[in-house]
């Protein structure tokens, strides 16, 4: 999702702004919870040298919390998209276009959104697509 880049802006649509405030929610609370529970579990069950279910519960943990830092480092350098309606003279992002092939009567519409929010087969392009 992020790269390594602490400061790159990351262009969201205010759905999508909600959809990661939604997410690391879930995870902050609910999955946090729910690992920490698999560790103690795990714990619970004696020597955690050979045991299986507790490297398990430290894994989960390590991606959670890496997870976790992603989406705040998002929402640290997220950059709101403003629908843009009305003529334009140029494609830019929160614009929804149409594209007709030459030769052919088949319309096909795309709105330009940040690359967290690309996909194409539901017509959202990158505005960093070629």
């Amino acid at each position: 999702m992020a790269n390594n880049n602490n400061n790159q802006e990351f262009y969201l649509t205010p759905d999508g702004l909600q959809k990661i405030e939604d997410e690391l929610n879930y995870l902050t609370t609910t999955r946090r919870k729910e690992v920490a529970t698999m560790i103690a579990e795990a714990k619970a069950e004696g020597d955690i040298s050979e045991n299986a279910g507790y490297d398990e519960a430290k894994t989960a943990q390590g991606f959670l919390e890496g997870k976790i830092r992603e989406l705040e480092n998002v929402l640290k350098h997220a950059k709101l998209i403003e629908e843009q309606n009305g003529p334009a003279t140029t494609v830019d992002i929160g614009r929804t276009v149409v594209i007709r092939e030459v030769g052919t009567s088949f319309d096909e519409e795309y709105t330009i959104v940040g690359s967290m929010e690309a996909d194409p087969t539901n017509g959202r392009i990158s505005h960093s697509s070629p």
